[in-house]
């Protein structure tokens, strides 16, 4: 199992939130590219990077921030918040990000999502971001009444290979991940499953590794020091050179 250590970016700055709530944001570094050299210097093959303004604003705001990483780091980069249209999508994997991940656009708009998805394949991620077991979108800031895993049915049979689960409740609130939803999820579909949301020490990452999961991303838990990076890549990550 990959782990992911997360950036999320607002206002240019590495930032945390509680639940997805915009008005909790602090920082939790001064610098974005310090904090991923950070990462990499721990052994992190993966950086996993969300614009919030974007998110929130439909359309990429801190790109510059977010293309430096890739451009001046090892790290393969995915990156997730605003993208709307191939143009992004373009724009970004054009310029060294590894991965973009299709968030609200994949439940508002699944002829772009089809279209991204047949296009760049495995380069295509999708997001999928659950309150009370229903996709919510916009930054968060919407809630549908789409049911998680029909969505990720529907995302499989476009395509999708790789699906990033977040449990909205626990996310920035080192409760630990939603297992049951999370098994549920990865039992549904085929695609590889990411766990995101509520990791808050290396117990947790073991267990989200024994339901067989392709990955976990870590936030908050790397910034208080509940997890240690490079101790969780040694006893975590799988001895494999396959880091897709």
């Amino acid at each position: 199992m990959l782990i992911f250590p997360a950036i999320d970016v607002k206002d240019g700055a590495c930032v945390r939130l509680l639940r997805g709530d915009y008005a909790t944001a602090h920082k939790v570094a001064e610098n974005i590219l310090d904090t991923a050299r950070a990462f990499e210097a721990a052994g992190a093959r993966w950086v996993h990077m969300v614009d919030l303004d974007g998110a929130k604003d439909s359309h990429p705001v801190n790109q510059e921030s977010i293309l430096s990483v890739a451009r001046e780091t090892g790290l393969s980069v995915e990156v997730g918040g605003g993208i709307r249209d191939l143009t992004t999508v373009e724009a970004y994997l054009q310029n060294g990000v590894r991965r973009v991940i299709l968030g609200s656009a994949a439940l508002k708009d699944p002829a772009f999502t089809k279209e991204a998805l047949q296009r760049y394949g495995e380069k295509i991620a999708i997001g999928i971001d659950a309150r009370g077991g229903k996709v919510a979108t916009e930054g968060w800031l919407e809630t549908s009444e789409v049911d998680f895993l029909t969505f990720a049915k529907q995302m499989e049979a476009l395509g999708a290979k790789t699906l990033i689960f977040t449990d909205i409740s626990r996310d920035g609130t080192l409760s630990g991940p939603n297992l049951s939803q999370l098994d549920a999820l990865n039992r549904a579909v085929s695609c590889r499953v990411v766990a995101s949301g509520g990791v808050s020490s290396l117990a947790d990452l073991a267990a989200l590794k024994a339901l067989g999961l392709y990955g976990a991303i870590c936030g908050k838990a790397l910034y208080t020091g509940a997890v240690p990076l490079k101790e969780a890549i040694e006893s975590i990550e799988e001895a494999s050179d396959d880091a897709t």
